[in-house]
């Protein structure tokens, strides 16, 4: 379980998820276009936002792997509006599948994924960043939301 307890792991299974529940449930279709349209711009920028996110991580001389110990807090770019832009993008993406799949039943996903990911991932960072660099991360902390 150690080498595939990831996040991209837990988004395909909650993708996965998310499919089967919109097969398995009939659900309205209304409005197609409108939610197609929305889910495609919610993957499109969840894709753009881990990007950035991670380009602007190697550009600090991070890692942007989880449970890897950082050089450096990143304040700038995403940074600056989520203490967890990658994480943001995931949860947009797995959202914007859902509206394009007008799977309403799996809605209910997009909060318990985004729980998981703060309880396996998220706050073990906040304890390595917070050990690390205590009180510049708590006065990032105060200034950034953990989300959005």
């Amino acid at each position: 379980m150690k080498h595939i307890d990831i996040p991209p792991f837990w988004l395909v299974l909650f993708i996965a998820a998310a499919w089967v529940l919109g097969q398995a449930v009939a659900t309205p279709r209304f409005l197609p276009v409108f939610f197609t349209g929305l889910g495609v711009l919610l993957v499109l920028g969840g894709f753009l936002l881990m990007l950035w996110s991670v380009l602007t991580m190697v550009r600090a001389k991070t890692t942007p792997v989880p449970r890897r110990d950082p050089s450096a807090i990143v304040t700038s770019g995403p940074f600056s509006f989520s203490r967890n832009p990658i994480y943001l993008g995931d949860a947009m993406i797995l959202l914007g599948l859902i509206l394009w799949w007008q799977a309403w039943i799996a809605l209910i996903l997009v909060p318990i994924f985004m729980l998981l990911i703060q309880g396996r991932f998220i706050l073990d960072e906040e304890k390595r960043l917070a050990s690390q660099f205590g009180d510049d991360f708590l006065r990032y902390c105060g200034n950034t939301r953990r989300w959005i």
